[in-house]
């Protein structure tokens, strides 16, 4: 017998993070069979651990690619490097991977803003 994946709202009760509604602009860049692919989209949620939103173009669960992210509070543009957790057709979610001390202090500064807001 297979195990059916967990439905979204049980994903979200298990979540280490709260997520916040955020609408930036994504820059995803991958790396395949050595070519560069390169997607942008924009995001639908934001949390210390990942981000979630609509690409123009389909990645695979488990690939690395390097995000840009371009929110209007953090100056530079953050980029990250980050797992695909999940894809549902051009539907993605991200977790973040290993964070400098610079890049968490911003993700941690743009969690506050978004909490802020809602």
């Amino acid at each position: 017998m297979t195990k059916a994946a967990p439905k979204k709202e049980d994903v979200s009760k298990k979540r280490r993070f709260a997520r916040y509604p955020a609408d930036v602009r994504i820059t995803v860049n991958a790396f395949r069979s050595g070519e560069r692919l390169s997607l942008w989209g924009r995001s639908s949620e934001f949390g210390q651990d990942g981000i979630g939103g609509t690409l123009t173009g389909e990645l695979e669960f488990g690939e690395v690619v390097a995000l840009e992210l371009e929110f209007p509070m953090a100056v530079p543009t953050l980029k990250i490097r980050a797992i695909v957790r999940y894809r549902d057709g051009l539907r993605h979610g991200f977790e973040f991977l290993a964070r400098t001390p610079e890049q968490a202090e911003i993700i941690q500064r743009i969690c506050e803003q978004l909490a802020l807001t809602q």
